[in-house]
């Protein structure tokens, strides 16, 4: 029995990895590299596995840098199902069409400058036909019900409380005389989150896989951060003032709309605040039909006849001239737009009319990885490059780390110390370096759990 590490070792996105055993070959996700053109080539570059063998693919959830590269499964002859939600199936069916027309827009555009310079023309890594081709592929399995998915190996989701439909994976592995449990944490989600429950708690693994995403910091308190949020909004309410926020059109987006409701039922926003993204509007359509992921504070709000993604001043921007037309809005406007480290999307259209006003807040709400404008933002360029110009930063840039939906430091030591009594082998994936060594490092000091930071590539016998 072997455990593979083809992505997320010692960095956060293209999450994959891959369990074999005599009998079985088993892939837990398949997530897209992101952050720069390095990250491109990458994507292009598939692992060393022999596809067409595998007997399963689970996913965690729908995230892209999880979800983004199965498309490219039919291409490479895998067959079989995969597993996942419910609400992740439903999800993927949003954000992997979304995902496709992005490859095709962008190299249709990339393509056009390399023919201007006198060179061919470049394909995209997949196409909404390979996502159709996908899709019948998927199973979607409710949380806590058992299911084979593998000679020998018997899969189990358990709720991670990060976005609508994520999971923790539990394997349970026969490999006679041996049996073995191995738990994948996915992303774990911030307790503090509102909407969906709390990250299920675990007991029994004898090797886990930890992600690290914010291995070494803790996130501020919630309270806090929205009243962070409240004043840079109220702030900017005046004839030229706007507040643009890159967000997650899946979890950060929904997150957002909650908390800006909150706000407004208090008397304490007076703008407009608008969705301009369609995968966020789709999303949050999604997440009202999903009321069985919701938290009690949700339900109850919704036992009180108010609905916890909906309020009188929310509005949706559905087509591009409705996109185009809040280049003219000020007033305090708030817009929510993807793509979340602002690599894509509506948010670089926006970025690119406004990032050099100074009348501008930019809310920074989620994690931004290196090489990307997001991150470029948080890290204070006077400059950054938006759809091939390069612009002045002159924005009040704001970092709310509180809306994270990512457990901080502290939660992910909480989680693991349910396990520590059983000591299971544990690898800290899905964190860069800095980040993963933190954890680990105070797994060590708290909990007396050794931890394992595997590189890319790399296989451990198990």
């Amino acid at each position: 029995m072997k455990l593979s590490f083809h992505g997320a070792a010692g960095e956060v996105t293209g999450s994959c990895y891959l369990l074999e055993t005599e009998r079985a070959r088993v892939l837990v996700d398949f997530g897209l590299y992101q952050g720069g053109p390095i990250s491109e080539v990458r994507n292009r570059h598939l692992p060393p596995v022999d596809f067409a063998s595998l007997d399963a693919v689970l996913l965690t959830h729908a995230h892209i840098d999880h979800s983004g590269r199965l498309p490219l499964l039919p291409r490479a002859e895998y067959r079989r199902p995969v597993y996942c939600t419910p609400a992740t199936t439903d999800l993927c069916g949003i954000m992997l069409r979304d995902a496709a027309h992005l490859q095709e827009h962008d190299a249709e555009r990339y393509g056009r400058k390399r023919q201007r310079r006198g060179k061919s023309a470049v394909a995209p890594l997949y196409t909404r036909a390979d996502v159709e081709a996908l899709l019948p592929s998927f199973v979607g399995v409710p949380y806590g019900e058992e299911r084979e998915v593998a000679p020998g190996v018997r899969a189990r989701f358990h709720d991670a409380g990060h976005i609508l439909g994520s999971a923790i994976v539990e394997l349970a592995v026969e490999e006679r005389p041996h049996r073995k449990t191995l738990v994948f944490s996915g992303d774990l989600g911030n307790p503090e989150t509102p909407i969906l429950r709390d990250p299920a708690v675990l007991h029994e693994a004898d090797v886990l896989v930890l992600e690290s995403t914010y291995g070494d910091r803790n996130h501020r308190p919630q309270p806090e951060t929205i009243e962070e949020l409240a004043a840079i909004v109220q702030r900017a309410h005046h004839p030229a003032g706007k507040v643009l926020i890159p967000a997650f059109a899946v979890g950060r987006s929904q997150e957002l709309i909650y908390h800006l409701g909150g706000l407004q039922r208090e008397g304490r926003l007076d703008a407009a605040v608008y969705v301009d993204s369609p995968m966020a509007i789709a999303t949050t359509e999604l997440y009202r039909r999903h009321r069985e992921s919701f938290d009690e504070e949700a339900r109850e709000l919704i036992d009180r006849g108010t609905m916890p993604l909906d309020f009188p001043s929310l509005h949706f921007s559905r087509t591009p001239e409705e996109s185009r037309a809040l280049n003219g809005v000020g007033d305090g406007t708030v817009i929510i737009s993807a793509s979340g480290m602002c690599t894509g999307g509506r948010i670089l259209h926006h970025l690119k009319h406004n990032v050099w006003r100074p009348e501008v807040d930019v809310v920074i709400v989620g994690f931004q990885a290196r090489g990307t404008p997001g991150r470029a933002l948080v890290d204070g360029a006077k400059h950054i490059k938006v759809m091939g110009e390069s612009l002045a930063v002159r924005a009040q840039v704001h970092t709310l780390g509180g809306f994270s939906a990512h457990a901080g430091q502290r939660q992910l030591v909480d989680w693991a110390r349910n396990f520590s009594a059983r000591k299971p082998r544990l690898f800290l994936t899905h964190g860069e370096p800095v980040a993963r060594d933190a954890l680990r490092a105070m797994l060590h000091e708290q909990l007396h759990m050794e931890a394992e930071c595997p590189r890319r590539g790399q296989t451990v016998q198990l």
